[in-house]
């Protein structure tokens, strides 16, 4: 099982639409797949038209075993379960560290669905905290969306520092530029920069495009409402170039 965390310190980035697309796209190629949706604006669980209601609340998913496995969903495609979240998780961090290994204990929880499940994606909530820390020892890869600005990068750098000046493992990170708009000579620049200066910056890049946005309205990956648009094509290639890095040797 490989753990996805789709996080950045930086909101607004588009961290759901990736986990929501990158997941739909793991449940074809690589079999049951798993979002856990850990923000309490429940985004995640509301593009998969699931109530973001969980029978217990945060304290679920903090304790694990049967209460986190009661609390999984299906959803309306194959091979892809979610973890829904509600606006309890916004105590997410309270109910971290008020227990047993308080920054590995979400490693520990999901480890439980090692035989269920082959990807699991997390749609982390902007922060840094320790809920952070619990997504940095679960996730083998750390996917950052980076939106060519000026704060984006900077919130970026800021990310790096802290996984050096704590002991984390910067490999795992696979960041790549997102909600990109190639007629601006800004983002082209900062684009060309951070490519240049950080080895983990993915070739492929999502471009901010209106189909994207429906996402919102139509409640449903683009990958599948609008499989042959400039989006969907996006996604698959950058689903395409994470899936070689992450299993190639599978």
């Amino acid at each position: 099982m490989r753990v996805l965390a789709i996080y950045h310190i930086k909101g607004g980035v588009g961290k759901t639409t990736t986990a929501v697309n990158l997941s739909y796209l793991s449940s074809r190629t690589q079999g049951r797949t798993l979002v856990c949706d850990l923000d309490p604006q429940s985004s995640a669980t509301y593009f998969f038209r699931v109530k973001p209601k969980t029978k217990g609340g945060v304290t679920s998913l903090v304790k694990g075993g049967e209460r986190f496995d009661r609390n999984i969903k299906g959803t309306d495609y194959e091979n892809l379960d979610l973890l829904p979240a509600d606006f309890s998780y916004r105590n997410l961090d309270i109910a971290l560290d008020g227990g047993k290994h308080p920054e590995t204990r979400l490693a520990e929880v999901l480890a439980t669905c090692r035989e269920q499940y082959k990807v699991v994606f997390l749609d982390c909530p902007p922060t840094i905290n320790i809920v952070a820390e619990n997504v940095f020892h679960a996730a083998d890869e750390i996917v950052v969306p980076v939106v060519p600005s000026t704060l984006s990068v900077r919130t970026f750098d800021k990310l790096l520092d802290f996984l050096d000046k704590h002991g984390y493992d910067k490999h795992k990170v696979l960041a790549f530029h997102s909600m990109v708009e190639m007629r601006k000579s800004l983002h082209r620049e900062i684009m060309s920069r951070t490519s240049r200066d950080y080895a983990g910056m993915l070739s492929n890049h999502i471009p901010y495009l209106s189909e994207i946005e429906k996402m919102a309205v139509i409640r449903q990956p683009i990958c599948a409402f609008a499989p042959f648009s400039a989006a969907a094509g996006a996604y698959r290639r950058l689903w395409g170039e994470i899936r070689a890095l992450v299993f190639a040797f599978e």
